[in-house]
This record gives structure tokens, C-alpha cells and sequence, in this order.
């Protein structure tokens, strides 16, 4: 049996990417509420605190029911993600919205920011991820 390696892709192993993708898109519900007057309509902050709430629930129940190898990685992959997402959504609503948005992407260091809070958004899911697993699935391991 010939066993070669599989190429380096640099890409971290045991990641779904089709998930990643998946659920940092799940998380524009955030930005598209403020943008479409919801998160106001609802009340800010708590608007805002609750899709957040339910959007890591998801992503942890997603990585649980997926069974996902390493779910602290894909839910960090799933912030930075979201944090690329959410750039790129705002470069394209910015022109269509008038000059009241604000798009981080002209600021180098506002798009370092976004993508460092939603990894850490998503470390924290992926805690809480290895935390149900342990507890659900004594033993299982990696994260």
C-alpha cells in the first residue's frame, strides 16, 4: 500500500471548510439586522446580545451534531471567517448606504480588530464546544 502524505495546504487538518464558511455566514444575520433598522426596532444592545447568543449556540450545536474533530479550531475559523464575511459585506453595502456606514475595511488596523474579536468570539464557542463535548462524550479528546 502506497501511504503519502496529503499536500500541505497550510490549512489547519480536520477542519469542515464548508461548515466554517457556513457558519461565519450565519453570523451576517448580526450586521444585516442593524443595517435593515431590526437591531433598533428590537432595542440595542439587547438586540444585538441576543442574535449573538444565539448565533454561538448554533455554532456549538453545529460542531456537537456534526460531530466535527476539531471543533475549537473550526469555531475560531468560523469567527475569523464571520470577521472576513462582515468586511466584505460592508465594503459593498458602504456605497449603496451613504457615508452613515462604516466600513472598516479602508482602516487596516479597524479590519485587524474585527478579525482578532471574532477569532476570539469563536475561541470562546469552541471552549464551550470542548466543554458539552467532555461533558456529553467523556474522553473525546482534541479540540
Amino acid at each position: 500500500m502506497n501511504h503519502r502524505p496529503a499536500p500541505a495546504t497550510g490549512a489547519p487538518p480536520g477542519v469542515p471548510w464548508p461548515l466554517v464558511l457556513s457558519l461565519g455566514a450565519l453570523a451576517l444575520v448580526r450586521p444585516l439586522m442593524s443595517v435593515t433598522g431590526v437591531t433598533e426596532t428590537i432595542g440595542a444592545p439587547w438586540a444585538q446580545l441576543g442574535v449573538t447568543l444565539l448565533v454561538t449556540v448554533a455554532w456549538v450545536a453545529a460542531v456537537i451534531v456534526a460531530h466535527v474533530p476539531r471543533p475549537f479550531v473550526t469555531l475560531v475559523c468560523a469567527g475569523v471567517a464571520y470577521g472576513v464575511l462582515a468586511v466584505l459585506l460592508g465594503a459593498v453595502l458602504s456605497p449603496l448606504l451613504g457615508e452613515g456606514f462604516r466600513v472598516p475595511l479602508t482602516h487596516p488596523l479597524a479590519v485587524l480588530s474585527v478579525l482578532t474579536v471574532n477569532a476570539v468570539w469563536g475561541a470562546l464557542a469552541g471552549g464551550l464546544a470542548l466543554a458539552v463535548r467532555a461533558v456529553r462524550w467523556p474522553g473525546s479528546g482534541k479540540g
